[in-house]
């Protein structure tokens, strides 16, 4: 079998890497969030930490049973943006010193990996699509 005949293969392996990350950054942030402050300044910050973080994989997901091309590029810019908006709150739960700070710089520079990945998958689909 040629590359060319594994194609499909290897872009499946692909997307099982980006989502197995999603699913572990995910998992990742709700044991960041399970001890933070119970007072309002923590319980908004770990919501919003917590919505964004997970949501990002689900919607990952659902791009990869998208109904057409632009479908999947309309959900993997969710997932892109959901984890864009996780770095602003990993951001802030460094400055405000709710977490041990040795946690923080994986979370930040996986978001920002997988920002980068989600978004040249939707670039690279949105290009073919004008093909």
């Amino acid at each position: 079998m040629d590359r060319a005949e594994r194609l499909p293969e290897i872009i499946r392996m692909k997307g099982d890497n980006i989502a197995t990350r999603l699913v572990d950054f995910g998992a990742s942030v709700v044991r960041l969030v399970a001890p933070l402050p119970q007072d309002r300044p923590g319980k908004h910050i770990a919501d919003q930490l917590l919505r964004s973080a997970t949501s990002g994989g689900s919607n990952y997901e659902e791009a990869r049973s998208a109904q057409s091309r632009r479908d999947f590029v309309h959900k993997v810019s969710l997932a892109a943006k959901e984890m864009r908006e996780s770095v602003y709150w990993l951001g802030l739960v460094q400055r405000a010193n709710l977490a041990p700070q040795y946690e923080i710089p994986p979370l930040l520079r996986e978001a920002g990996e997988l920002v980068a990945i989600l978004m040249s998958s939707a670039k690279t689909a949105g290009s073919d699509e004008s093909r």
